[in-house]
């Protein structure tokens, strides 16, 4: 249960305090994306579908640099939707996938820092 409870967490990361926000579409569209994952629950298909498609915008108008951890972030969203909320299956998840999505979802956070002012912290 700590598996899915952290893994919840990791994908949950971009839930936070937004301020201001500047530098184009990615940076407006960051905010979309942390409301629909804000409260986020891993076994929630529809939630984590609305996730997704957030992420899906967000990777399109994603910095290049950047593009790689979206992906992991698609692929990961992909893997919880298809777990279908089993407990088992997301735990698998968190242990084989936890550790890239994490950096991922670092990196994503650091650049809405610095680049977009998106002040981004866990809940």
């Amino acid at each position: 249960m700590r598996k899915v409870a952290a893994l919840a967490a990791v994908v949950t990361m971009s839930v936070g305090v937004l301020t201001a926000c500047s530098g184009g579409d990615y940076c407006a569209e960051l905010k979309s994306y942390a409301e629909a994952v804000k409260g986020l629950d891993i076994k929630d298909s529809g939630a984590v579908d609305k996730m997704r498609g957030e992420a899906k915008k967000l990777s399109k108008s994603a910095p290049d640099d950047l593009k790689d951890d979206w992906k992991v972030v698609l692929d990961y969203s992909e893997k919880a939707k298809d777990a279908g909320g089993d407990q088992t299956k997301l735990a698998e998840l968190a242990k084989n996938d936890g550790e890239k999505i994490g950096k991922a979802s670092e990196a994503i956070a650091k650049h809405a820092k610095d680049t977009c002012k998106v002040s981004i912290e866990n809940s």
